[in-house]
């Protein structure tokens, strides 16, 4: 790591110092028992300082360490769609195939660099193969409706994430060596727009945007949330390739792509009757709860900054 990515984590490091303080003081006023706002901040909090060890120590292990941790982020996020996702005999082999060869491949050739393969490989030819797979077992019940779902879930799961890492592939002037900050921030950008929108909601939310895919979501939330993480996103400009303005400017997009994101998986969970993806995460549902905001805004983030600056 140098020396930016250490002040980075730092600074990170201190924020979370102070969130445990707030959350373990809270906990003190409110005396024993159990306290379910109390109780759930604590959680989160605990699971966000898993997930920012669990980041650094990939970090530690520079380029290979960040695309094998998406690897497994990839891996556990599919896992959830299609665990909600149902499926019939015939669907297996289009199954195997995404788990055990598209998977690995997407992240094979983000490993070696070969942008020309790995940006069609699935939206192109993982969407052609899937539906032939299905189509082998002569199984016609809902045969739209169950391909449809393994292409939307290898798509967001794999094609999506991947994107992240695939940052480490540009060729930036001047940025040789410090693409893991360009992750960084496009990580904090959007999981701190998240939290803020919930914040601002919760201390001046009155009208809801969207009350049956997203109750927790209001109009005040979603403006002072992504005015906030905007200018957040501005301020650490200093650890990325654009200028001020132009960090503001790429901070404002990602947010609203991640809230675009999130009303699409909550519409998603809505249709399967679930409320999280899954309970792996503490405090914050499954692995696509945290992940569902950077599923929209990392495919478009990635192609604009190849195209203005790789």
């Amino acid at each position: 790591m140098d020396r930016n990515t250490l002040l980075l984590f730092a600074g990170i490091g201190g924020i979370l110092l102070l969130a445990s303080l707030i959350g373990w003081l809270l906990k003190h006023r409110a005396g024993p028992g159990p306290h379910p706002v109390i109780d759930n901040l604590n959680a989160r909090i605990n699971a966000w300082w898993a997930m920012v060890l669990v980041i650094g120590f990939a970090f530690l292990f520079g380029n290979t360490g960040v695309v094998v941790l998406f690897y497994c982020v990839s891996f556990y996020a599919l896992r959830e769609f299609m665990t909600l996702t149902p499926t019939r005999r015939s669907d297996y082999p289009a199954l195997v195939a995404a788990f055990y060869f598209a998977l690995p491949m997407q992240y094979l050739l983000i490993g070696i660099g070969w942008y020309g393969l790995f940006a069609i490989f699935i939206p192109v030819y993982l969407f052609l193969l899937l539906p032939i797979l299905s189509s082998l077992g002569g199984d016609t019940t809902r045969f739209l409706e169950r391909t449809s779902k393994v292409q939307w879930g290898l798509m967001i799961a794999v094609y999506c994430i991947s994107t992240v890492p695939a940052l480490l592939t540009l060729e930036i002037a001047g940025y040789e060596g410090r693409n893991l900050l360009l992750i960084a921030w496009l990580v904090i950008v959007v999981q701190i727009s998240d939290v803020l929108q919930y914040v601002c909601g919760k201390l001046a939310g009155k009208r809801k945007i969207a009350p049956n895919l997203s109750p927790s979501k209001t109009v005040e939330g979603f403006f002072g949330g992504v005015a906030l993480a905007t200018l957040i996103g501005a301020s650490l400009y200093w650890i990325t390739p654009f200028a001020f303005w132009q960090a503001g400017l790429f901070a404002l997009l990602v947010c609203l792509l991640g809230f675009a994101g999130g009303l699409v998986m909550s519409a998603i969970k809505r249709d399967r009757g679930v409320k999280d993806w899954g309970h792996m995460i503490e405090g914050h549902g499954g692995m696509l709860d945290r992940l569902d905001s950077v599923c929209f805004a990392a495919p478009v983030f990635f192609h604009m900054v190849r195209y203005w600056w790789g």
